[in-house]
């Protein structure tokens, strides 16, 4: 690779390609979890899907490790790679509604807050996560549960047609009718198989939700675990719950008097008006003592998807774990509070993410995401601004994991894990359906371009 081939490589984008030299070059390669630190050789900023067709033959031909960034939330920093390129999508971000069939066609770029916004017009949602930060791209081919996932099933279970760049440069269509196989992978098996350039997706009539946070006193929380637990696999399916430990953000909007307060947390989301939101709560919080903090009332979605942005801003310091979680017994509840009893900042947590309800109607070997016997997605997270603090969340994030991982299934939601976990782990993900990824990556993907991820490597 010489100069003038990386001038010829520039000169055929619409977008702009950042190097070392650019004045641009350092704001450009920052990432959103910043423990992570990469100083890749050059950034293609792409405008469309012809760019990005341009990156992935230029990439391939001059032997360079790729990454792909969508809305570079990535905790594990895979949205950057040393000493190759990155593919940026990030203002690849149109999104188009069709009221008259309730899809909605996006760009990888988009985050959940760019959609929301787009949707909420036409009093439509689209299940993503719980952060409107979050990009949909690298959310969506995890898999992307959230705050409507009990009712309308994962982000995934919603997706209709992906336009992909392959690992040759070709471009493709993937749906239940175009490269069916393809598809399939994509829907939980993550950047393995090629660029996504277009999304297409089912959004539901979401408008004003019944929502916000509820938080008791973590002296409490046995009695509120274990009560939670039991109610809801028989709650209505409208109801979404997050459950969090953690403790109160010394910032605002939280009282000051209650900063640094250990609490347990639930999150209400409940889709519809708020007197059937009370009715369908009643047999939970009938059960508890009244909550130290209820924000609950009701506000358009996209208030409850941004509620938490500020508390966690880019450029934090970030260590993840998680696990999918069939069974809340006690012991683990005891193992839960034990660990978070250490917690070593007031932004770090465990939150359970309910991927029961619509969820589970899908069949296991539907789509590559099989974790469909899981009640929950339980994610740990370590966080901090001083970069001086970032061990101390990194092992007590590995504690906590290392102390309930016996309660848990063995695999973990692919956007809950971080780089240095091991094949192991990617296997144990996937479960039965990993031998069926290994054959697909063969095909669309046999010398592994696309690697910079939870790499599931091609079958031999």
């Amino acid at each position: 690779m010489n100069d003038d081939t990386v001038t010829q490589f520039g000169r055929s984008l619409r977008g702009t390609l950042i190097d070392r030299k650019h004045p641009g070059y350092e704001e450009a390669r920052k990432l959103y979890n910043a423990m992570i630190d990469k100083r890749p050789l050059m950034i293609a900023r792409c405008a469309d899907a012809a760019d990005v067709m341009s990156a992935v033959n230029f990439g391939r031909e001059q032997k360079l490790p790729i990454a792909i960034r969508g809305g570079g939330h990535s905790g594990p920093g895979f949205g950057s790679v040393d000493d190759g390129l990155v593919i940026d999508l990030s203002t690849m971000k149109g999104v188009r509604v069709d009221p008259a069939t309730s899809t909605v066609r996006a760009g990888p770029g988009c985050t959940s807050g760019d959609v929301d916004h787009a949707t909420h017009a036409f009093g439509l949602a689209v299940p993503f996560g719980i952060v409107s930060t979050t990009g949909i791209a690298g959310l969506t081919l995890g898999g992307g549960s959230g705050h409507l996932t009990r009712k309308y099933g994962l982000t995934i279970d919603n997706l209709i047609e992906a336009d992909v760049v392959l690992a040759d440069g070709r471009f493709v269509t993937a749906s239940k009718t175009q490269n069916a196989d393809l598809f399939w992978a994509l829907r939980g098996g993550g950047g393995n198989f090629g660029v996504v350039t277009s999304f297409l997706f089912q959004a539901h009539p979401v408008s004003m939700v019944f929502a916000g946070p509820m938080a008791w006193p973590q002296s409490d929380a046995k009695a509120i675990m274990r009560a939670y637990r039991d109610f809801l696999p028989n709650a209505p399916e409208s109801l979404g719950l997050v459950l969090g430990l953690k403790l109160v953000p010394a910032n605002s909007p939280f009282p000051e008097a209650t900063w640094g307060h250990a609490i347990c947390l639930l999150v209400v989301c409940y889709d519809g008006p708020e007197a059937d939101a009370r009715k369908a709560l009643a047999p939970l919080l009938g059960k508890l003592p009244p909550p130290a903090l209820d924000w609950t009332g009701m506000m358009p979605f996209p208030a409850l998807q941004g509620m938490f942005d500020g508390v966690y801003p880019k450029g934090m310091q970030w260590y993840w774990r998680g696990n999918f979680v069939k069974e809340l017994s006690d012991k683990a509840i005891d193992a839960h509070l034990e660990q978070a009893a250490k917690v070593p900042s007031d932004l770090s947590l465990m939150h359970l993410y309910p991927v029961d309800g619509a969820a589970q109607r899908v069949g296991k070997s539907d789509t590559a995401w099989g974790a469909r016997d899981a009640a929950w997605s339980m994610v740990i997270a370590g966080i901090h601004p001083d970069p001086k603090q970032a061990p101390a969340i990194t092992q007590w994030t590995k504690s906590y994991w290392e102390a309930v991982r016996p309660f848990g299934l063995g695999g973990g939601y692919s956007n809950f894990m971080m780089d240095d976990e091991g094949d192991a782990r990617v296997k144990a993900t996937y479960g039965d359906n990993y031998a069926r990824l290994a054959t697909i990556k063969k095909k669309y993907d046999p010398g592994n371009l696309f690697r910079v991820n939870q790499n599931i490597r091609p079958a031999a």
